[in-house]
């Protein structure tokens, strides 16, 4: 027989396949149709859930319960597109699920990036990862997208999506026109597609979809949720300091010292690895020539209103006090040597978890910093990797970040204790997590994109500083991340203080002071992140007035010839809300002035009240300083005292309250006893600041504090910024 002969052709339906003898063929299908129709289930107003084959560990098994309360508040949503359109399908080893898409939508989301805004026309494949090299390798892959017409879908997966939006043409879909490249005009290499695809190496797939009129809409009901944005501390929200990794408790202290004597806040004192006995991998152990008394060192330190953060990785050192309790739950392969437990396992968590509250908590150690976490693949574990839950390697690491947070979020809270840390990756599931992200990346715009970017994904970021290169960047990223979710200087290598470039030293200062007095403002915005799923820090496209139909540039819509140029500039990743009313549009090396998009209406300087435009994209002068703030007309913005931490804020404190504009404005400020979890059951005051104005002149009114909680807030002083702009 010659090698024709040793095949059999089968005829199916017009199609003839060529078998070999004796095999077993399953003919895949390859049309639309075929596809297996979602079937979708409301779970709450304005959510819908499906899913084709297995349930798997996702990243909603992390979070918290939806509030469902406050997703009844904002009303009921239409389902955004055709239901008959979602289409999944099980072709191993894929799971795959297929939404529609118009020729119009942007996409917006899916994680932290350092680059852009709009992900349509990309591939992306999320993974978890420190360093990148492809789209979508990053800090927080989070599987969440938003699409400019109001909707969010969450691919709920621990495995490594990879997302198709808009690029990837099925044979029977709504194809372009075919363009021959030789001949023709107008040929593309990414031709548009009808839908968004995403899928899994694995045996299933479950898929939410948040409905809305506006994608702030969306990203707040998914926020809403998974259980609501975190509130922190109100320490968590004043200035972080990370000292040396070779620091001792003398160091510490003498550099505490070294604070109050020049005048600089600080409200949490970090420490590097070496506070532990050994590290890279980890004993969790105090040092005990560096940290001889760790009880009287943390003590000390709470005396003075500064709270003490650690350092730790998750990899555990052959030294360490608690390795021959923990080695039954880890896997196969180590990071640096250190073993690497398996935390989907409840009696691993207790192992940890019991030495920290001995060792750490019931000493006041107030929270974590998790590190490396983030492993690019040379040095964390492989992907064959195995663990004795079974849990995959690739889901391990997948969503390790978000269990280490979750556990430790957990053992806080039922020590009526919150925390607030800092953590190197995380993915779906996190907003109520109380831990901020962080990168080696040290790129001064980037940082800002990735602030941007995480706002439309659940997780919050810090453009921390290690360094600079010379007075001006130090000042300049100073500015950024005094208007961030957690304002650090990160000198573990460095050794860097605020005061290190000296001719600036009253700038940096300066900047520092300003957050510390905005604490209300912000404190108040992260209660609103808790209730109604509303970043703090959050990109232009989520504010109202900020889209194409009506931006303007001196009286014509800007770029009318040529709306990519217009939907570059609409997607602003340099400049960002901060709270209900202010736009933070932070400065980088070299630059005197920057241009500033502003949404409808009229904005003001936060400085001088003067207006400064409205619904246009204008130039602004940038003197080192002062970071650009603008606030939206009828905004008001209440600020404290100077303060040296935030444990010394009590008690009838005077607020300013400013007002800007001409419009009638509301503020409602919250407050708590900024430490404990007793504002959920109700021990708070929210106090209604509003402003009326009439005629042109304005009068302002304070509503006595609804709650049971004293409002540590006393006099206040109305200051109209904009009475003189007739």
């Amino acid at each position: 027989m010659n090698r024709l002969q040793r095949y059999a052709t089968t005829v199916w339906i017009g199609i003839t396949l060529v078998i070999a003898p004796g095999s077993a063929w399953a003919v895949q299908p390859t049309t639309i149709d075929k596809m297996e129709l979602l079937n979708w289930t409301k779970v709450a107003p304005g959510v819908w859930q499906s899913r084709i084959g297995a349930k798997e560990l996702a990243p909603l098994d992390y979070a918290d319960a939806p509030k469902i309360e406050a997703l009844e508040s904002m009303g009921d949503a239409a389902f955004p597109f055709d239901p008959k359109a979602t289409r999944g399908q099980i072709a191993a080893p894929h799971a795959s699920v297929r939404l529609p898409l118009e020729p119009s939508e942007k996409v917006y989301g899916l994680g932290l990036e350092f680059e852009g805004l709009n992900r349509r026309g990309q591939v992306y494949h999320l993974k978890v990862d420190h360093y990148g090299g492809f789209k979508g390798a990053t800090h927080a892959p989070v599987p969440f997208y938003i699409s400019n017409k109001g909707y969010g879908v969450f691919i709920n997966t621990a495995r490594r999506p990879s997302f198709y939006p808009g690029i990837s043409n099925r044979k029977d879909s709504h194809l372009p026109p075919v363009i021959d490249r030789t001949t023709g005009k107008g040929w593309s290499s990414k031709p548009l597609s009808d839908a968004v695809e995403a899928s899994v190496q694995g045996e299933g797939l479950e898929v939410f979809v948040f409905g809305g009129r506006s994608p702030l809409e969306a990203v707040r009901r998914y926020n809403l949720y998974c259980g609501g944005g975190v509130l922190p501390p109100r320490w968590g929200l004043g200035f972080w300091h990370r000292v040396h990794t070779r620091f001792s408790a003398e160091d510490v202290m003498n550099e505490v010292a070294e604070f109050a004597k020049r005048d600089f806040p600080l409200d949490v004192l970090g420490l590097e690895p070496g506070w532990q006995d050994f590290a890279y991998p980890c004993s969790f152990d105090w040092d005990k020539g560096r940290f001889p008394d760790p009880k009287g060192f943390v003590g000390a330190l709470r005396e003075r209103g500064i709270f003490v953060n650690l350092w730790e990785n998750p990899y555990i050192a052959p030294s360490s006090s608690i390795i021959d309790a923990m080695r039954p739950y880890t896997g196969s392969h180590t990071v640096w040597l250190g073993e690497v437990p398996d935390y989907t396992i409840p009696a691993a968590q207790k192992v940890l978890l019991d030495h920290h509250q001995k060792t750490h908590l019931d000493i006041g150690v107030s929270g974590y910093k998790f590190d490396e976490v983030d492993g690019v693949d040379n040095w964390l574990w492989p992907d064959h990797a195995t663990f004795p839950s079974g849990t995959s390697a690739i889901q391990m690491r997948q969503v390790y970040g978000l269990m280490i947070q979750k556990m430790h979020m957990d053992r806080f809270r039922a020590m009526n204790q919150r925390t607030y840390g800092l953590v190197r990756s995380s993915n779906g599931g996190a907003p109520p997590q109380g831990f901020v992200i962080y990168s080696d990346y040290y790129g001064h715009e980037g940082y800002i994109t990735a602030l941007v970017n995480c706002s439309l994904a659940g997780v919050l970021w810090t453009p921390e500083i290690r360094s600079a290169g010379s007075p001006e960047e130090w000042v300049r990223r100073f500015q950024s991340v005094a208007f961030s979710p957690l304002m650090m200087l990160n000198a573990w290598s460095s050794g860097k203080k605020p005061w290190s470039f000296e001719p600036v030293t009253d700038m940096v200062r300066d900047v520092i002071q300003l957050r510390m007095r905005l604490l209300p403002y912000v404190y108040s915005a992260f209660y609103d992140y808790n209730q109604k799923g509303i970043p703090p820090f959050r990109a232009m496209i989520l504010e109202a007035g900020f889209d194409t139909q009506e931006q303007m540039v001196g009286g014509a819509l800007h770029d009318a010839d040529n709306p990519y140029a217009e939907t570059r500039r609409l997607e602003s990743t340099d400049q960002y809300m901060m709270g209900p009313s202010i736009l933070v549009a932070p400065v980088f090396k070299g630059q005197t002035s920057r241009k500033v998009v502003l949404p409808n209406g009229d904005w003001y300087d936060f400085y001088s009240g003067a207006r400064v435009g409205g619904g246009e994209t204008i130039e602004i002068e940038a003197p080192l300083e002062r970071i650009p703030l603008l606030v939206k007309d009828g905004g008001i913005i209440p600020l404290m005292p100077a303060i040296p931490n935030v444990a010394s804020a009590q008690g009838d404190l005077p607020l300013e309250v400013r007002h800007y504009g001409k419009k009638n404005g509301v503020f409602h400020l919250y407050d708590d006893d900024g430490t404990t979890f007793d504002f959920e059951k109700g021990a708070f005051s929210l106090t209604e600041l509003r402003v009326t104005v009439q005629d042109g002149k304005p009068q302002g009114n304070v509503q006595q504090p609804q709650g049971p909680w004293p409002s540590r807030y006393g006099p206040i002083e109305w200051n109209f910024m904009t009475v003189k702009d007739k």
